[in-house]
């Protein structure tokens, strides 16, 4: 336990949670007051189809490079071959970059058409292309800083990244000076300009300044990297599928924009998840390979059960009181979210145990396995969400969405089971620990302060 929860734990989870929660308030405080400038539905519609679209994109770039990138170069190999994939990754990811770039540019308008999102969502997407060259920059930086399990100077450029743009509207908001969408795109590539500078500042001790790519790691690198991008793609349209769905087969944007509302208070709960998905997934390669699958399996167990005890506890209260969360966050003008936001919160849950199998899966070198699973969820998701939308109409992709939520969790169940022999009993009693623990510190914390007062 000491071992494993050492300074590389605290270290790195205080970074990486405080940059997830950082970049939440602010992408929080941000929605609530384009929701409330931009009154038309159909343009918040619009706004949410856009930031689909390039977090889908970042995310399973993302995917691809920074976790075999990690995994390579945080194994103990030399260091000229640290060099080489290092350098190997950088010329992948700027071919992706733009590939993605000339797609852009060529069926923009074709995608506009499709999701009925009108000239607005086509031009959009061209004013991220200046951020989209940034970008292969960045997310080399993040992922050369996270092999060497440094979370500092990560934290730094993605908080530059958001404050910069959070700063931008609410000068506009408060200056009363109208925006269009296009402004919101060159606001974003103008941000994530900034937050490169500021990641490159804290990576240059890592940096060799070599540029050595070989055909070896770029095929090993693609090797290992290409299922998991594959799942990343399919995994990331999975978790926005109710949103691009319901905008092409409603045929309507300002639908979207309701869903949008569930989707971002949802995204509260799965921060603790995914900051914990980039702590643990160095950790996890490395007992792997040396300690094998009982501590992958301790591990896995312990991060669920941690996840858990506290995603539970908030998913109840939106549950219990979803309209006044949606008021603070959304406006009058939502109510109709409110029973697509209580079903996100209940498949919610189920969350932070697959988030954190595909983890596993690929930390242990079964990319694979993890590519076919969410080839199968994504294909039992699209149907169910069809069906739902075909006979639910406007709630069709929530009820969709619980329902294929508890069809992924199942499979995911016996994926783990067989794999790391996962066993859900040890999951429940870790996180009685966890209240055990959380209890006896608050007991502590008050009898101190009693003393203090007496």
């Amino acid at each position: 336990m000491k071992k494993y929860f050492s300074s590389y734990w605290i270290r790195s989870a205080f970074y990486t949670i405080l940059q997830r929660f950082s970049l939440t308030i602010f992408a929080a405080i941000t929605y609530m007051i384009l929701i409330r400038s931009l009154s038309d539905k159909s343009r918040m519609g619009t706004w949410a189809i856009f930031l689909t679209i390039i977090t889908i994109f970042e995310a399973t770039k993302s995917g691809l490079l920074k976790n075999a990138h990690i995994k390579y170069v945080s194994s103990d190999i030399e260091s000229p071959e640290k060099t080489a994939i290092a350098s190997s990754s950088f010329l992948i990811n700027g071919a992706i970059n733009l590939l993605f770039m000339l797609l852009i540019v060529f069926f923009s308008g074709w995608l506009s058409a499709s999701l009925h999102s009108g000239a607005e969502l086509a031009a959009m997407l061209k004013w991220y292309i200046p951020g989209l060259l940034c970008m292969t920059l960045f997310s080399h930086l993040e992922a050369v800083q996270q092999s060497h399990f440094e979370f500092k100077g990560i934290f730094a450029g993605y908080f530059v990244r958001q404050a910069v743009f959070f700063t931008i509207i609410v000068i506009h908001f408060l200056a009363k000076i109208p925006f269009s969408l296009s402004h919101l795109a060159m606001y974003q590539s103008f941000s994530i300009i900034l937050g490169t500078i500021v990641i490159y500042f804290s990576s240059r001790k890592f940096l060799l300044y070599r540029f050595d790519p070989t055909l070896p790691w770029i095929k090993k690198i693609m090797g290992y990297g290409g299922f998991i991008f594959g799942s990343g793609l399919i995994s990331n349209i999975f978790a926005n599928l109710d949103q691009l769905m319901t905008a092409a087969v409603l045929k309507s944007p300002s639908s979207v924009a309701y869903y949008n509302a569930a989707s971002r208070i949802n995204g509260f709960i799965d921060v603790p998840s995914y900051a914990a998905s980039e702590i643990i997934f160095p950790k996890l390669s490395q007992a792997s390979s040396e300690e094998g699958p009982g501590k992958v399996r301790y591990l896995y167990e312990r991060m669920v059960s941690i996840l858990l005890s506290f995603t539970a506890p908030t998913a109840l209260f939106i549950i219990l009181v979803p309209s006044l969360v949606i008021y603070i966050i959304a406006g009058p003008n939502y109510e109709a979210t409110v029973p697509i936001l209580q079903m996100y919160m209940v498949a919610g849950l189920f969350n932070p145990m697959q988030n954190q199998a595909a983890n596993v899966l690929n930390s242990i070198g079964k990319p694979g396995l993890c590519f076919v699973m969410n080839v199968v969820t994504l294909a039992g998701k699209l149907g169910i969400n069809y069906s739902c939308l075909l006979h639910f109409g406007f709630y069709g992709a929530a009820i969709g969405q619980l329902i294929s939520a508890v069809f992924t969790a199942i499979i995911w169940y016996f994926v783990m089971r067989r794999q790391i022999n996962l066993h859900l009993s040890s999951v429940f009693r870790y996180m009685l620990d966890v209240y055990k623990t959380l209890y006896t510190q608050a007991i502590g914390i008050l009898r101190k302060f009693r003393q203090a007062n007496t």
